[in-house]
């Protein structure tokens, strides 16, 4: 199986819908922290991303108002907006051994770092890996498309993250986004790269 390098706008649109199945948890006490992260310690992989209220100012940057980390099972929505970037969430982000997965990692870490500092590692950027398939698209919605043929929704992306309570749409998309990495991550691993298919070793 060989994957296209690009899809346009509208073949994507044409797809179907990808969604998450499993269960997403709102996190927004201190209370909750524990469990959460003794589940997301237990993990091999997890997907991570994060969102930010939009500014329409020029010049002016809201902070990360929502961190997703997606397990299989459960996508945990942890309101930055709320509460504090806790040391166990430091944890998971820190640990080499738990695999996080996203897009565009080097954009979310930062704005992470705003909050608080941190060392991050055990993270893969699809952006950085995904050529060694041959696929030229950076963005998840496209990324998405072609590797998993399903069309990932970017209608709330510029919806408003520090709502006093995130829609349900909110919480899909944001809770999609993050599993999606997963799910691009296992499809490309399941796949031989472009030097694997043609014989060629580094």
């Amino acid at each position: 199986m060989t994957f296209r390098s690009t899809i346009s706008n509208e073949e994507a649109a044409q797809l179907p819908a990808a969604h998450f199945d499993g269960q997403i948890v709102i996190v927004d006490s201190d209370e909750q922290i524990e469990s959460v992260c003794q589940d997301l310690a237990s993990q091999r992989i997890i997907g991570f991303d994060t969102e930010t209220r939009p500014s329409f100012k020029a010049g002016q940057m809201n902070k990360v108002a929502l961190l997703q980390l997606s397990t299989h099972e459960r996508c945990y929505l942890i309101r930055l907006c709320r509460m504090k970037l806790h040391n166990p969430l430091l944890a998971i982000l820190s640990n080499p051994d738990i695999i996080k997965i996203g897009a565009d990692v080097e954009g979310d870490i930062r704005a992470l770092h705003v909050l608080r500092h941190f060392r991050e590692r055990g993270f893969i950027d699809l952006q950085r890996i995904i050529a060694d398939w041959g696929v030229e698209e950076k963005s998840l919605r496209k990324m998405a498309a072609i590797v998993l043929g399903e069309r990932v929704s970017k209608a709330q992306r510029l919806s408003n993250w520090e709502a006093a309570v995130l829609t349900p749409q909110q919480q899909m998309y944001a809770a999609t986004d993050a599993w999606a990495c997963i799910a691009i991550y296992e499809k490309l691993l399941a796949t031989p790269t472009c030097r694997a298919a043609s014989g060629e070793t580094k």
